[in-house]
Order: C-alpha cells, then structure tokens, then sequence
C-alpha cells in the first residue's frame, strides 16, 4: 500500500475527508453565528441547540408524519428559522441596547432549557436517521473510498456559504443590512422597516443551523447533546476567523476541519485541542482575528 510521509495513503485520505467534512459543519454553523453577531450585535449561545433541533425536527417528519429527507432539508430549517423569530421578538429583542453579556447569559439559558426538554423527552441516546436512497454508496476515487453523503454535506455546505456570503456582501439587500447596524434611524428614514429586518436576520441566522443538523442527522446520531458538544469548537473558530466576518467564518471552518483531521494522522493526541492552541496563538498575534477589523 502506497505511503505519504510513512502514513498509508488511505488513512490519510480518510482524515483528511473528515477533516473537510468536520470543517464543513465548522463553516456553516460559524457562519450563522458571524451573520447574528456581525450584523445584529448578538452573541447567540443557543446556536448549538437550535443546529440540534434541526436534526431533531428531521427525525420527527420522518417518524411521525413520513416525510424523507429531502423535505426535511427545506421544512427543518423553515421549522427552527421560525423559532428563532418567535425567540428574537419576545426575548431577546428586549435585550438590544444592553451588553453583550446579557445576550449571551439569556442565549446559554435558552440552550439549556432547549436540550434539558429534549433530554427529558427522548433520553440521551442517539437516534438513528438513516441516509436517503440517492445518497447512499459512494465512488472509489483510487487512492480512497468517497461516501456519495459525505461528498453531498461538503458540496451543499460550500453552496449555502458561498450564497449567504454573496447576498450579505453583494446585493442591494445585504448593503440594507449592513447600512441598518452602523445607522438604524438613517436606514429607517428612507422607509425600511429596520426592526422587521433585524427579527429576519435572526431567524435565517438561526435557519442556518438548523440546515447544518439535518445535514448532521444522517451522520452522526440524532440525540440532545449534539449541539453542546461542538458549539465551544464554533465559537473558537468564529474567534479565530474574526467576530462577525462572513468570509472569516467560511475559510476558517474549512481550514480548521482540514488541520484537525491532519492532526489525528500525525498527532492524534493533539486532535482535540489543536483548534484551541490556533486560536490562542491568532489571539496573541491578532486579536481581531484573521479576517476580524479592528475597532
């Protein structure tokens, strides 16, 4: 079997395609958070348990009502994107010219009451979900076997980015946005309802993590904890990528997948703090992070 720096290729391949995979989650989770905080100020703890009740509402259309995957990839994030609305205007709208502390406090609230009823209700073991039909098997590629799903997460994950990003930073739309942070009552005197666009951006913010947990539902078990347990490794990579920078939150979740799976080949003990030493040695250097504007 051939070899890559005395690693048989095909373990290092398959890291490396974990790497991606993990990176593309990293990527679209962080990128809700960066579209919440860049352009609503907000740090949203709850993130992890919102990208929770995205699969969670994937496993329910399947049990009770018989809906496939495909129709949980658009009602499950619709489903959560509505929660986040219902969160926005009753909870944390009141919050809007406070610190950033009391956001953050309500947020982790809001998360551990989100997963404490879903723990109650369905325990803590995991869920099966399966993979739909189209997406099963995969392609020999040669020096590795590429799961046809796997391939599918990074190809959707890339597409959803890359649109949010294009929309936020290149349409007339995004610049409302944009104008609507640095000058609220400017925006509004030309006839743009700014509360009504602010309780939007939440709830696509929001969406966007329940996108990323039907993506998660067929890989990974379907079970309450799985928010909690990748929401610290988001906020590091949206602190390394730069608080509130779209692009930042994309390249970094990718880059970050790829160093992590690279670790587990050549240092495996390293694989799990690997992230954590980048992000204090980005925050020694640049503390704005990579693609972060200073104040």
């Amino acid at each position: 079997m051939p070899e890559i720096f005395g690693i048989p290729t095909a373990a290092l391949f398959g890291q490396l395609l974990l790497g991606i995979i993990n990176g593309a989650f990293y990527a679209i989770l962080s990128l809700g958070l960066a579209v919440i905080f860049g352009l609503l100020n907000i740090i949203n703890f709850s993130h992890g348990a919102q990208y929770m009740m995205g699969a969670f509402v994937a496993w329910m259309l399947l049990s009770y009502l018989g809906l496939g995957y495909w129709w949980a990839l658009v009602l499950a994030p619709i489903t959560v994107g509505l929660f986040g609305i219902i969160l926005e205007r009753t909870l944390i709208k009141q919050l809007q010219d406070l610190d950033h502390l009391y956001g953050l406090l309500l947020t982790f609230g809001i998360a551990l009451i989100i997963e404490g009823l879903f723990r109650n209700q369905y325990g803590i073991s995991g869920l099966p979900y399966a993979i739909p039909p189209q997406l099963a098997g995969g392609y020999n590629l040669g020096f590795m076997f590429l799961p046809a799903y796997r391939g599918w997460v990074v190809i959707a994950s890339l597409v959803v980015c890359l649109a949010t990003w294009f929309i936020i930073e290149k349409t007339r739309l995004g610049a409302y946005l944009r104008a609507a942070t640095e000058n609220p009552t400017l925006v509004q005197a030309f006839g743009i309802n700014v509360p009504l666009m602010v309780t939007l951006t939440y709830g696509f913010g929001v969406a966007l993590a329940g996108f990323a947990g039907v993506l998660a539902a067929p890989i990974y078990s379907v079970n309450p904890n799985m928010g909690a347990e990748i929401i610290i490794v988001v906020f590091a990579v949206v602190v390394i990528g730069g608080m509130g920078s779209i692009m930042g939150s994309i390249l970094t979740g990718f880059g970050l997948g790829v160093v992590q799976g690279l670790t587990r080949v050549f240092y495996p003990e390293a694989s799990a703090t690997v992230i954590f030493i980048i992000m204090a040695i980005v925050l020694l250097i640049k503390p704005a992070g990579l693609f972060g504007r200073t104040a």
